[in-house]
């Protein structure tokens, strides 16, 4: 039984009649979404929702998980858990055909409307074990994006995951490929706060989840075991940061990040998160440890012959004509020996090859401008719509700053910032700004200096300040040192701070040009607010709350009460426990003053004994200064509540609950009540009111 959307065909023949599974009324927010938008008014619904499920569902980020495998036209491609079809038009762009497999009919109905014009693509919906047998064995490409981690759920058996891809791998056709995007369960942003993907709770994958369930993600050493035991060898790592849903950039072992690159950390879209440390600066040591693959926050396991993209940033968190991706390949083996590469920048939209195409024209200019300088200018060539580099050996000018910085070589940091000066100062005819002339665009190799991107080169004039400016904003951005070695340098070259703040409002003014009416994703994580709470501010409240839920005593042994002769007891509480207190009578004991907390608070007296007898607040031995709201609660409308027991005698037992409230709540409570009448007593300067 199939039906169609579109030219899309949805299978329900294995169909269990219910979705077992469902995200509530916002699936149906997003099905009227795409029925009743096509995909350009995505970006503005998202902007308009605010909202984690439509973002997730429907960002265009989401595609770039799988928009840089090199599928062809002859492909045949499967997607396992396709759901609302983030990343099936991807797909279906490239490919000659999409089989998806997905449990939800909701789901699969948004897929299909979002994607209604491609004839290419087909869902088959139901349980994957019933579909299983029945799908073709002749895939190019299985995509396991997100899905991998639930195989306990719905494989079952010992081995779940390592059954799941021995299923998978029937299906591939001959040098086929199967790619899995997942979680790393060892994942810094676990560490540094961030809460488990799929349970919502913190460090349950690092704790190896105590809690059972059927989530399970990995490490890369576990991935690697779970293919040895079935029997795969040939296979390859690739690390998608910040992590595997909004991928911006991609790595390999062919090509890690390097110091200073892992700045885009914060992307809790979807709930509050602690920040332990700052992850940058924690990757910026793995890094140089060589520890990044084990901590990354994600992984690509791609089973089958390598890819040959080893390296891929993303800038399509713009307007469609600026969309474009940029790729380190391996093109096959050096003349020389090792591994031969280029650069490819490609554009992500039909309108964004207008500005790629301009790639080739800016290095012809800024040859001109820059001939006799000493600066080469890495030039490009047009294949099709993609501008091609060739990819140069060296550092760049960034790593090199840094190195000198480690090493506290101020001589050695000056002379490459000197050069760098001269550079941007060379071209005096020439009415030509190059925007990207910073300090990681520069590759240094011994002697020569190679510019290897210029995406941004304007037709004006502009102050050589104004570009060093911007080098040493960006720069600064990178960590508390650079900040400092930048603002020094600014300060000497008399840009002073001012300069530094008219630099960040031009660079805010240049995101919003390539952005164009769209926000950006730190815009949208903005209105999205999902907290970040620093784990010294947590500590902080934690503390005061600890010195504010203490039990202050006094005892009045004939001279009244006083700061001197009170004791705290030795432990606080924690609001809404009942707290049991005894206090032993003695000797000229007149009365004993207790302070339930340091705050504005109600309190509730479940019981009171005096000498083995019950009292209640409206007792005349007991006095507060307080609302008296009935026998066993008062509410505290002063940051220095108490209670007096008069006459103790051998001794007195307490069970309190205590609850600290707003002064503003306190208050009103009492003003509510109005002014309790009575008289008044001093002891030591403290004012106590006795109901009447």
């Amino acid at each position: 039984m199939a039906e169609m959307t579109g030219k899309v065909v949805i299978d329900e023949t294995h169909y269990p009649g219910e979705d077992l599974y469902c995200d509530g009324a916002v699936e149906d927010e997003i099905l009227e979404i795409v029925k009743s938008r096509g995909e350009d008014a995505y970006p503005e619904a998202i902007e308009e929702r605010k909202s984690w499920p439509v973002l997730y569902h429907l960002s265009r980020l989401r595609e770039n998980i799988v928009s840089w495998v090199p599928v062809k036209k002859t492909d045949r491609v499967l997607e396992v858990g396709s759901g609302c079809g983030a990343i099936t038009g991807a797909l279906a762009r490239k490919a000659e055909s999409v089989t998806c497999v997905d449990l939800s009919k909701k789901r699969s109905l948004i897929n299909a409307c979002r994607h209604a014009a491609y004839e290419n693509v087909t869902i088959k919906l139901g349980n994957f074990q019933e579909i299983e047998p029945l799908l073709a064995c002749d895939y190019d490409y299985i995509f396991l994006i997100g899905v991998f981690e639930y195989a306990q759920g719905y494989i079952g058996g010992d081995t779940p995951y390592e059954t799941f891809l021995e299923l998978m791998k029937k299906h591939l056709a001959p040098g086929g490929r199967l790619v899995i995007a997942i979680e790393n369960r060892l994942g810094l942003k676990y560490w540094a706060g961030c809460k488990e993907d799929h349970l919502g709770t913190y460090f349950d994958g690092l704790e190896s989840y105590p809690g059972g369930g059927g989530v399970r993600t990995f490490t890369r050493a576990a991935l690697e075991e779970i293919c040895r035991a079935g029997g795969i060898t040939d296979y390859s790592f690739y690390y998608p940061y910040p992590d595997y849903k909004f991928m911006t950039c991609l790595y390999s072992d062919m090509r890690l990040p390097k110091v200073g690159e892992l700045s885009d950390n914060m992307r809790n879209f979807d709930r509050d998160r602690l920040l332990l440390f700052d992850e940058k600066l924690v990757f910026d040591s793995l890094i140089r440890e060589g520890l990044f693959p084990w901590f990354s926050n994600s992984y690509v396991l791609v089973i089958g012959e390598k890819l040959p993209v080893v390296y891929a940033r993303f800038s399509n968190d713009r307007a469609p004509e600026y969309a474009i991706r940029t790729e380190i390949r391996k093109t096959g083996a050096a003349s020389g020996g090792g591994e031969a590469f280029e650069v490819r920048k490609i554009p992500l939209m039909q309108e964004a090859r207008a500005h790629v195409k301009r790639l080739s024209d800016n290095a012809g200019r800024l040859e001109t401008a820059f001939a006799g300088s000493g600066l080469a200018i890495n030039r490009c060539h047009m294949d099709g719509d993609e501008a091609v580099f060739e990819f140069l050996p060296g550092r760049t000018l960034e790593e090199l700053l840094d190195e000198s910085l480690e090493r506290e070589d101020r001589k050695g940091f000056r002379a490459l910032f000197d050069r760098y000066c001269r550079l941007v100062e060379y071209p005096k005819q020439t009415p030509l700004y190059d925007h990207d002339l910073i300090f990681p665009n520069i590759i240094v190799n011994g002697q020569d200096w190679s510019l290897i991107d210029y995406e941004w080169v304007f037709e004006r004039e502009a102050p050589a300040r104004e570009i060093i400016a911007r080098a040493l904003y960006c720069y600064a951005l990178g960590s508390e040192r650079r900040k400092k070695v930048s603002l020094e340098l600014m300060e000497e070259l008399g840009y002073r701070e001012v300069r530094f703040q008219e630099t960040a409002a031009r660079e805010l003014e240049f995101q919003k040009y390539t952005t164009g009416k769209r926000k950006s994703m730190i815009e949208i994580w903005e209105a999205i607010h999902c907290p970040v709470v620093p784990v010294e501010e947590l500590s902080r409240a934690y503390l005061q709350a600890q010195e504010r839920n203490r039990i202050q005593v006094y005892e009045d042994m004939g001279n009244g009460f006083s700061e001197e002769t009170s004791y705290f007891l030795s432990e606080g509480y924690r609001e809404k426990e009942l707290l049991r207190i005894g206090i032993e009578g003695k000797p000229g004991l007149q009365a004993v003053r207790l302070d339930p907390s340091l705050d504005y608070c109600l309190v509730r007296v479940a019981s009171l004994q005096v000498n083995g007898q019950s009292r209640t607040l409206k007792d005349r031995e007991v006095t507060c200064n307080g609302i008296v709201l009935s026998e066993t609660t008062a509410v505290f409308a002063t940051d220095d509540p108490g209670i007096t027991i008069h006459h103790p005698g051998t001794g007195l037992a307490m069970e309190l609950e205590i609850l600290r409230i707003t002064k503003e709540m306190a208050e009103s409570i009492a003003g509510g009540i109005g002014e309790t009448k009575g008289n008044h007593k001093k002891y030591k300067g403290l004012t106590w009111l006795y109901k009447s």
